[in-house]
């Protein structure tokens, strides 16, 4: 048989006794070594095998072990250890007879892993001995940072830059993690954590979605979005349509949604007439609100539209401090 050092590596966000069959099977069969104490190498040790830990240059150890015994089984650590797989593959590309390198996988992130390491983070941050500002923070505090990285998300969706809108919903993802580490600290009976905010996303998302996880006939989008809406309402048991609606967003955005949510529940209501305000400001409000319900009419977007036209207007500003002046 041939001589072997397998080099075992493990997800360091799974729980460590996590491993496939075949990583249990090579850990019970053959002598195992690591670089330091760990929870993997009590849970091997646990399961019956022995661990021996290293204290220093690794590769000479796992030699010794694969001449006396003919295999050997390296635990390797967070990192992947890929210093020591780099120093091993030399030795043996020159001297091949000693011992074959293999990398077996015992247990590998599942998809979204990285959002644990994520809230780990911002966990040590936002802790003692972490970043006196992030301590120091309050959820209205930082209100004014969710609007800015969300406005910023939003450019870079509309510019199709997929590279920066990776990275703006990184800074998003940022303040919905820190809003949950901060709340871990209210009082007694009103804490909540980043599982409590996921946790309230699945159920919402399963029950909104009886489609899919219910058997229930897909539809058209329009029956679908109606069945959301419906389900929506039974939730919250809202007294008003406009219940919900966030008023503190720009103003044509929150024309647009309350006049569209008084549509979609079939309620009419005279708009203001311009000439019966009582002064400009009144007048200048009516007028924009009637050409927010034409734009609507229209399935125009006028946020959209009205930011369209001004970053046309800037760039215009921005061509015109070029130009030299008289």
């Amino acid at each position: 048989m041939t001589a072997r050092i397998v080099l075992l590596v493990t997800s360091p966000r799974l729980p460590a006794g996590l491993l496939t069959s075949a990583a249990w099977d090579v850990v019970r069969q053959h002598p195992v070594l690591a670089g330091a104490e760990s929870e993997l190498t009590t849970a091997v040790r646990q399961a019956g095998a022995e661990v021996t830990v290293v204290d220093g240059p690794a590769t000479q150890p796992l030699l010794d072990t694969v001449a006396a015994h003919g295999a050997a089984v390296w635990l390797a650590g967070p990192a992947g250890d890929e210093s020591l797989a780099r120093e091993l593959g030399l030795r043996l590309a020159r001297e091949p007879g000693l011992a074959e390198l293999e990398l077996m996988y015992g247990s590998w992130d599942p998809p979204g892993a990285r959002l644990l390491d994520a809230v780990a983070v911002l966990d040590r941050l936002a802790s003692p001995g972490g970043d006196p500002w992030k301590r120091a923070q309050t959820h209205r505090s930082l209100a004014g940072y969710l609007l800015e990285e969300s406005y910023e998300a939003y450019d870079a969706m509309v510019s199709d830059d997929t590279d920066s809108l990776r990275e703006e919903l990184g800074d998003v993802l940022l303040q919905v993690v820190l809003h949950a580490r901060l709340a871990e600290d209210l009082p007694e009976g009103e804490r909540w954590t980043i599982d409590d905010v996921a946790g309230g996303l699945v159920d919402k998302m399963i029950r909104r979605n009886p489609h899919v996880f219910a058997g229930a006939e897909a539809g058209t989008l329009e029956e679908i979005t109606a069945n959301w809406e419906r389900i929506k309402r039974v939730e919250k048991a809202r007294d008003s349509v406009l219940d919900g609606v966030a008023f503190s967003q720009p103003a044509l955005a929150l024309a647009t949604q309350i006049l569209d949510r008084a549509a979609r529940n079939g309620l009419t209501t005279p708009l203001p007439n311009p000439d019966a305000e009582p002064d400009d400001e009144a007048k200048l409000g009516a007028t924009l609100l009637t050409m927010v319900a034409k734009a609507r009419e229209a399935n125009l977007n006028p946020e959209a539209a009205l930011r369209k036209t001004t970053l046309t207007q800037a760039q215009k500003i921005r061509e015109t401090e070029t130009q030299p002046r008289d």
